[in-house]
Order: C-alpha cells, then sequence, then structure tokens
C-alpha cells in the first residue's frame, strides 16, 4: 500500500479502530487511534524502519487498503480493538495476542459480583491450576496496555459503581461508596439493581453501547411513569454519561506513549540480547535479556542450560536462539543482538531463515576489556537505537554471568 492510496481514503479526524487487510481482505493488522486520520498517516513516514521496525515494514507492503470503524471515545476504541484483535487473531498483532503482562478485566461470580483487573500471565495459570480463589463469571481482554485499561476503569466505575477486589474491607468499600463508586445496599431492591448495573458494565465490554442506550431510556420512562423520580434521574444521569465520556486521562495517556508525529503512536519497540558463559566448556549457559522503547524489561528475561557443555560459543547461540523460538507465546522482537562478530551474526540469521522468520540481528563486537567496539548490522536500525543496542547487550552480560556463578555455587 502506498501513501497515494492512503490518501484517496479520506480517514477521518476521529477515534476509532483501524485495520490493514490484505489482497483478500483478511486482517493483518488492527490498531485504535485518537484520530484515525493522523495515526494512520504514521505508517508511512520516511523513517518508518527505525520508528517501527521491519515487522510493520513488512505488513504495509503486504497491505492492500485500510478499513476502519468510528467510535464515539478513545474508551470504546480500546474496548473494540481488543475485541477485534481477539476475534480475528491478525498476524502482525503479536504483542497484542501474546503479551503476558496484559490485564483481563475480571467479573466474579458471587452474591455481590466484584470487578477488578488481573494480570494475564497470573489468571491463565490460575484458572488453569484452580488456584484464583475466586469464581469467575465473565472476563474481557486481553488488554496489553495496563495503564490505559486501568484508566478505562476508573471512567467506567462513574458510570456503572462496582465492587473491586478489596471489598471485603469494610472501610475500603465505605470509602467508595461515599464517592459513588461502589453500590448502596440500602433498600431490598439494591442488589436487583446491582446486577442490572453489571450486565450494563458488560455489554459496555461487549462493545453494546445501543443496547445499554436502549435499556436505559426504557428504564427512565417507566421510573417516570410510576413517579419514581430519583431513579428516573439516574438513568438520564447514565445517558448523559454515555453520550459524553470524558477520556481525557485516556488521551493523555496515548501521548506519553506518543513517539511519532502529533496525534500519531507506534507499536512498542523491543529488543532482545543473547550471550553465553561458560568456564573452558563447563557449566555451560545462555540467556536473553528484554528492553521495550529502550527500558529494560527484567520479568521477560529467560535462561538457559546449554545441553551440550562443549566450549562452542556458536553452537551455544543457535541453541539458545531455537529454544526461544519455540515459544511462541513470547511475543517476538523487532530487533535481536548477538555478542559476537560476522560469524556469529550469520549463524543467528540462519536460525531465523531456517523458520522463515524475518527480524533484523545486530552483533556486538567487544574489544579486550570487553566493551563494545563494533556494531555489525543494517546502519538505518542501528543508528537511532545505538546507546539501547550496546546498553542491552551489557546487561545481558551482566544477568548470564550472574546465572553461570550461580550453576558454579559461587553465590
Amino acid at each position: 500500500m502506498t501513501s497515494q492510496q492512503l490518501a484517496k481514503l479520506k480517514l477521518p479526524d476521529v477515534p476509532g479502530v483501524y485495520t490493514f487487510v490484505d489482497m483478500k481482505g483478511r486482517p493483518l493488522y488492527i490498531g485504535r487511534a485518537t484520530s484515525l486520520k493522523d495515526r494512520v498517516k504514521s505508517y508511512f513516514s520516511i523513517d518508518l524502519i527505525a520508528a517501527r521496525g521491519p515487522r510493520i515494514v513488512d505488513m504495509i507492503t503486504r497491505a492492500k487498503t485500510v478499513r476502519w470503524r468510528e467510535s464515539d471515545s478513545v474508551l470504546e476504541a480500546i474496548i473494540l480493538e481488543s475485541n477485534l484483535i481477539k476475534r480475528y487473531q491478525p498476524h502482525y498483532n503479536v504483542d497484542e495476542r501474546d503479551d503476558k503482562s496484559s490485564h483481563y478485566v475480571v467479573i466474579t461470580d458471587e452474591s455481590w459480583p466484584r470487578v477488578f483487573l488481573a494480570r494475564a500471565r497470573d489468571f491463565d495459570q490460575a484458572e488453569k491450576d484452580g488456584s484464583l480463589g475466586y469464581k469467575v463469571k465473565q472476563y474481557f481482554g486481553p488488554y496489553p496496555h495496563g495503564g490505559l485499561i486501568k484508566e478505562a476503569l476508573k471512567i467506567l466505575r462513574k458510570m456503572f459503581p462496582f465492587k473491586d477486589r478489596k471489598s471485603f474491607d469494610a472501610r475500603h468499600d465505605a470509602f467508595y461508596r461515599a464517592l459513588g463508586r461502589s453500590p448502596q445496599e440500602n433498600d431490598a431492591n439494591a442488589r436487583r439493581r446491582y446486577l442490572r448495573t453489571i450486565e450494563n458494565l458488560a455489554l459496555f465490554f461487549e462493545g453494546r453501547k445501543d443496547l445499554i442506550r436502549r435499556r436505559m431510556e426504557k428504564e427512565m420512562h417507566a421510573h417516570a411513569k410510576a413517579q419514581e423520580f430519583e431513579e428516573a434521574d439516574r438513568c438520564k444521569r447514565i445517558l448523559y454519561a454515555l453520550d459524553h465520556i470524558n477520556d481525557m486521562a485516556l488521551i493523555k495517556r496515548e501521548g506519553e506513549r506518543n513517539l511519532g508525529s502529533a496525534g500519531s503512536s507506534r507499536p512498542d519497540f523491543r529488543m532482545e540480547a543473547y550471550d553465553i558463559a561458560h568456564l573452558s566448556g563447563t557449566n555451560v549457559v545462555g540467556a536473553f535479556t528484554v528492553s521495550v522503547n529502550g527500558e529494560f524489561a527484567p520479568n521477560e528475561y529467560r535462561k538457559f542450560k546449554i545441553s551440550r557443555q562443549t566450549n562452542d560459543d556458536i553452537r551455544g547461540l543457535t541453541e539458545i536462539l531455537e529454544r526461544r523460538l519455540n515459544h511462541p507465546e513470547w511475543s517476538y522482537p523487532d530487533l535481536i543482538i548477538v555478542d559476537g562478530n560476522e560469524t556469529h551474526l550469520s549463524h543467528a540469521e540462519g536460525v531465523l531463515k531456517a523458520r522463515r522468520i524475518s527480524i533484523p540481528i545486530v552483533a556486538v563486537t567487544k574489544d579486550e576489556r570487553h566493551k563494545a567496539s563494533r556494531l555489525i548490522g543494517n546502519p538505518a536500525i542501528i543508528g537511532p537505537r545505538e546507546r539501547d543496542i550496546v546498553a542491552l547487550n551489557a546487561e545481558t552480560h551482566r544477568f548470564v554471568i550472574r546465572y553461570h556463578r550461580q550453576k558454579r555455587g559461587l553465590f
């Protein structure tokens, strides 16, 4: 797809979700935007490789056109994006599909259901082994950007007051009742009203705002006819809130993530750096570390005990790369960094080529003091990230040496 083809589409300057599709109309990549026009335009910038990485460049090359759906708010765009990614599983949304630091919105199966966020990696495992500690009625997600969905829940709690994870603490729940963020329990109909509120919250996460609106209008008229004016006014306030969602906090967070042109943001740039450690071919171990947008991500570091205990860094590097690629549930990086020279680079590229995986690789060559002296790879990729590449390479060396010392029983 070209920028000239994009210009003919005349995307609107409103929030929504966009989908790059291929020649057969299949979704390649789904994203959200505070401005559809600005966000999609940013994919056709001159520095596309440096800004977004080769995976997204490949996606743009394969794309035939862009489809989009407008939304009334950024909040609804976040929810719609997650629902569509879950439905279509686009190939280039690897981070959104596999990111184990993502969150679910959980609704419990209790007399007074609670609503809270659960980390996907913890939730998935606990659900398998039965150690959740609560029954789940529904859950929504995953949402790959925790800060955004936390802000979204704060906004939704103003419209649909709910009990949260800590509501068993009487003082905590009383505080949120005083703010109007947790349900009042002052009459026989309180629980019935609350369950209706939770139903409406679930409908919102399903993207069915129009149904909520019809429900609220019907209830408002029924309460007014019965001269239940307080309840009728409550429905009226919810209807107004649905049409005037104040998501400035979400727009602000989107702005904090904005690393491109005005009104746009790019997907997180993930790097993985690999290294081997041993003592004359004994206690051979390997590891990789991760950074996202230049920030270390220790929760995603991985260690490997090398199967063949020999003094062969090339063999060790090949093994950990192959074992790492056997885990499709781990998000693929935009850049791989290996410790070594042209030979190490060539063997690493061979591992990826054998699996038909296209990820650029950079090799970091060290001097006699084990300091980075040369970076081997595509200059267009290395240039804007040279400092981050060297830093992550050093972090991997520190991490793998520590693991090696542990295996030797030195601490």
